[in-house]
Order: structure tokens, then C-alpha cells, then sequence
């Protein structure tokens, strides 16, 4: 079957552990030496997987609990290699501005929410997008003070890169016409010098300093409520990438209390106080549940809100060349010092010069070779063509995110014009040239539905079918390089493919049932596969229809 791997992995079971043998499944799992399809998966009662293969296979554990696959089609549990958690979890209690398709709108969902919510003392909310708008211009306070004056409004834009406050929430920051940029920040002004209400990057630090943090329970509850969202998604492993050090201690103790059903690999927000707070790499902790052992830092901001900083100037904004969050001295410190520590870094670099910024100080602090913590750069969305093949050279991992090319193709040529977008969101440049790649969404930027990524991934085309034929369909993945991107590139992202990433004996039993087979239906109907069930270490913990 074109080039499938028909393999049978058989262990010799322990006379004393219990089996469960799931048959009569059309599975698939990526491997190191390529996709391998079975309709038998083994696993024992302590949740590793023991064999997969043919019928055959059946008689080599006869005493096995047997459960019926019903014809149905299996795939390894899969992972979200870059996302937000709590972010996703306060979307249920905050205001959701995604979609919103013009300013009106989104003025009008926040009146409603405000009507709606009148002991809310901070309205927070995130999500609007001005490019999706038909003027695609930043909103400014007077819009929201139109419909909200009487207390602080903060919200956040679909990337998380800029925020939008009313006159209240500007004045209890104390940034007025006199306030200055910080590094790596802009406050958008008027014409006339005043301050319109939109904050770029680190300029957003002066309000959230402001905004009354969540407390641990409220975490706990987001979290759990993030959780609840992925798993009848048929994600089983999540990257959190961000954390402080009171969500490392919620985590923590949601694992000790057996309540985190999926497993997070979480990065902590900084190589400085964050990273201090924790000390040492957190590996395998609350039964391989949670590990904290990397760390992510900022280079530059985002697209959308033109704050990715590039070489060369916008080429819709021609003074513009971005924003540099540190210089390439400070960054290779904090990547030299987390290093040392033992943990892995991931660099969030989205623009041609934040990619080059994070390879420049990953080459000095591995002084040239490739690292075995495998340093990661989040998003590695535009990078110029002479610095992909850096990424193998180094060993440094592309955490990247299939759906940001197709939600950004409406606008990204128009930022970046028709050279520089040859290396951008150059998914089969980067494999073709040695690299990893592991695919997440960045949720809640992105819906976590990582069957949308998938989609994504093999046709460079919105979920609409647009545009015809793929978006530079020659950076388009194959399907054996999407589900590997999701799975076993991801387990090895975060030092975890000894023991996740796909069905091979040894390895946790975290896996999926689907309705539709991900290689045989058409391209067009990836993006409509649903989860009928996710298991976890061989507990079933989501079936569809009991909810």
C-alpha cells in the first residue's frame, strides 16, 4: 500500500500484566523508517504498548481482553506542538472576539458582554483580527468607549502580538501622548502624536502590569477546561509554551492529583525569574504526565500587527522593519544560561531577522554543532533562503503551525512581497533540506483541531478550498510528513519519542479512533475527520456520544 511498512512488533508479555488487544482497525503509526499500518494494537493494563500487526498476531496473546474496532481507523494520539493552554481554557468565561467580521461587530459583542457581565470589574478578551475587517485599519479607545466607558477593557488581538484598550484602561496604565516605546514595544499614534489605544509587543506590558492576575484556581479550572476541549479532539500531548512559575505549581499539582488526562510538555516564559523559580529539568513527573524542561523567549513579535522583524523594510509599511524584543547578545545569554541548566530553549521568531537573531545565538551557545537538548524556534515563519538549511546544520528544531499559512496567505505577500515569501512558511524547503519540523496550532490564535492542521499541511488551501490547487503548493506536505509533524516530530521535539509519538512496543498506548481513513479520503475531507474515541496510557478517557 504505497510504500506502507505491513510490520508485526510482537514483545514477550509478562505472565503476570493483563492485555487488551484492539482488532479489526485500520491503524497506521509513523516511524522512524516510515508509516506503519496494522489492524491489531496490544497493549498491557499498565498502559504500554506490547505489539501491533495482522489477525495473526491475535494468537500470540490469547488471553488478551479483546475489544472490537467495529472497522473503524486508528492513529497515535496526537500532539499540539506549540499552544496555550490557559489561554484556551479563559475563553469559556472571557470575551471571544475570533471571526468578528467587521469593527461593528466586535463593538457590538463587547456591549453585549459588558450588558451581560455587569460585576465583571476588567472586561479581558481576545481574538479580533482588522485584516478579516473591511477596513483594515487598528481600532482605537474611542470605538470601545462608544460602548464601554465606565470601566478598563483589554483586548487582546487573534495572535496575542497587540491589545487594544478604551481611555479607562489607558489612563489607569498612565500612558499618555508623553509615554515612551519601550524596547521591543510601539503605542500606536494618531497623526497628531496621541496615543490611539493599540499597544504592540512589550508595549502591552504597560497595561497587563495592571490587570489583576489569575488565581491558581482559576488556572486550575482553565486548565481543566483546555483539557476538556482537546481530548474529544484526539489530542493526547500538548507543548504549553509560556508558563510562569505559579502555572509550573498548578500543573504540578493537577498531576499529583490525577485530574491532567493528557500529557503537557510546558516551556517556562523566561530564562530569568521563571527558570530561577524551577531550577531543574521536571521530566516525566505524575505518571509521564507532565515535564518541565524548556524554555521560551521572545526575538520578535508577529505578522499581522507588523511587529516580526525582518531585514528589510514591510513592504506595506516601508519605515517599518518590525521589532526586536532583545539583542543578539542578551538572547544568546538567557539561551547559554537555560543551557546550562539543562533545558532546551525554544526562541519565538516569526520575521527574517528574529529567525536569523535565534539561529545567530543557538550557533554561539552550541558553539557551531548541534546541541543534544535540541533548541527549538517557535513558528520559523519567514526565514531567508540562505538560513534554512542552518536549522539542519544546527540541529535545531522548526516548531511550526500548518493553519498560520493558511489563515495568513491573505495578507502575508502583501507584508513580505514575492522574494522574501519563497521562504516563508517553506515547510517542504526545511524538510527537504534535513530539518525537523513538529506542527502544532498555537491555539487559541488558531482552533486546536489538529485535523485542521493536517488539512493544512497537505493542501495549502483554507478550509473553504481556497485557494485552488494550494497556496505555493510546493511547500505543501505529503501525508506521511503531516501525521509525522503531529506525532513522533513532535515526541522528538520534546525529548519524548522513546515513549510517545507512535505505537511501538514500549512506548505509552495513547491513541485515537476515527471515523475516516486519513490516507484514503480525499484531500478535502481531511478537515471533516472526527475523534470517536481517545485513549490515554490504554484508558479510554473520551468517547463520542457520552459527553
Amino acid at each position: 500500500m504505497r510504500g506502507f511498512h505491513l510490520l508485526i512488533f510482537l514483545l514477550a508479555a509478562s505472565a503476570t500484566s493483563a492485555q487488551t488487544a484492539i482488532h479489526n482497525v485500520t491503524g497506521y503509526t509513523s516511524t522512524e523508517t516510515g508509516v506503519v499500518q496494522f489492524e491489531v494494537l496490544v497493549f498491557a493494563d499498565d498502559g504500554r504498548v506490547l505489539a501491533t500487526g495482522g489477525p495473526a498476531s491475535l494468537a500470540e496473546y490469547a488471553t488478551a481482553r479483546r475489544i472490537d474496532g467495529g472497522g473503524r481507523y486508528l492513529l497515535p494520539g496526537l500532539t499540539d506542538a506549540h499552544a496555550h493552554m490557559a489561554n484556551l481554557g479563559f475563553l469559556a468565561t472571557s470575551l471571544d472576539l475570533a471571526g468578528t467580521p467587521s469593527l461593528e461587530d466586535a463593538l457590538q459583542r463587547i456591549a453585549d458582554y459588558a450588558d451581560g457581565n455587569p460585576h465583571v470589574d476588567w472586561i479581558e478578551g481576545r481574538g479580533w483580527n482588522q485584516v478579516l475587517w473591511p477596513v483594515q485599519e487598528f481600532p482605537t479607545a474611542a470605538d470601545i468607549d462608544a460602548v464601554v466607558s465606565d470601566r478598563p477593557v483589554w483586548l487582546e488581538r487573534i495572535d496575542g502580538h497587540a491589545g487594544w484598550a478604551n481611555s479607562v484602561t489607558l489612563r489607569l496604565a498612565g500612558i499618555d501622548d508623553s509615554t515612551l516605546d519601550p524596547v521591543g514595544g510601539k503605542i500606536i499614534r494618531d497623526r497628531n502624536g496621541h496615543a490611539t489605544g493599540i499597544l504592540i509587543d512589550r508595549a502591552k506590558d504597560l497595561v497587563t502590569g495592571h490587570v489583576p492576575a489569575a488565581t491558581s484556581i482559576e488556572l486550575r479550572n482553565a486548565i481543566l477546561e483546555a483539557v476538556n476541549t482537546l481530548l474529544p479532539l484526539g489530542i493526547t500531548s500538548v507543548h504549553d509554551t509560556g508558563i510562569d512559575r505559579n502555572m509550573a505549581a498548578v500543573y504540578m499539582a493537577l498531576a499529583d492529583d490525577a485530574v491532567l488526562e493528557l500529557r503537557v510538555y510546558a516551556m517556562l516564559a523566561d530564562a530569568g525569574a521563571n527558570l530561577d523559580a524551577v531550577g531543574k529539568p521536571i521530566i516525566a513527573y505524575g505518571n509521564d504526565h507532565l515535564d518541565i524542561r524548556s524554555v521560551k523567549i521572545y526575538a520578535d513579535g508577529a505578522l499581522g500587527s507588523r511587529g516580526a522583524a525582518l531585514l528589510e523594510p514591510y513592504s506595506d509599511d516601508v519605515e517599518n522593519r518590525g521589532l526586536l524584543f532583545v539583542a543578539v547578545d542578551e538572547l544568546f545569554r538567557d539561551v547559554r544560561k537555560a543551557n546550562r541548566m539543562g533545558f532546551q530553549v525554544g526562541v519565538h521568531a516569526i520575521g527574517d531577522r528574529g529567525n536569523r537573531l535565534a539561529l545567530d545565538a543557538f550557533e554561539r551557545a552550541q558553539a557551531g554543532q548541534p546541541s543534544p537538548l535540541r533548541n527549538r524556534v517557535e513558528h520559523a515563519q519567514v526565514i531567508a533562503l540562505d538560513d534554512i538549511p542552518r536549522f539542519a546544520a544546527l540541529g535545531v528544531v522548526a516548531s511550526m503551525q500548518p493553519t498560520h499559512a493558511t489563515s495568513d496567505m491573505n495578507m502575508a505577500e502583501d507584508r513580505i512581497g514575492a522574494e522574501r515569501i519563497k521562504g516563508a512558511y517553506a515547510w517542504q524547503r526545511l524538510l527537504q533540506s534535513g530539518a525537523v519540523i513538529a506542527s502544532g496550532s498555537d491555539f487559541p490564535v488558531e482552533l486546536p483541531n489538529p485535523f485542521y492542521g493536517l488539512y493544512a499541511a497537505v493542501s495549502r488551501q483554507h478550509r473553504d478550498g481556497l485557494p485552488a490547487g494550494g497556496w505555493y503548493a510546493a511547500e505543501a506536505m505529503s501525508r506521511e510528513q503531516a501525521l509525522h509533524s503531529f506525532t513522533l516530530a513532535a515526541a522528538y521535539a520534546a525529548h519524548q519519542e522513546d515513549r510517545l509519538g507512535s505505537l511501538e512496543p514500549g512506548k505509552w498506548a495513547d491513541f485515537i479512533l476515527v471515523d475516516g481513513d486519513y490516507f484514503e479520503v480525499s484531500t478535502d475531507r481531511i478537515d471533516d475527520i472526527r475523534v470517536l474515541e481517545t485513549w490515554v496510557s490504554g484508558k479510554r478517557v473520551y468517547a463520542r456520544g457520552s459527553e
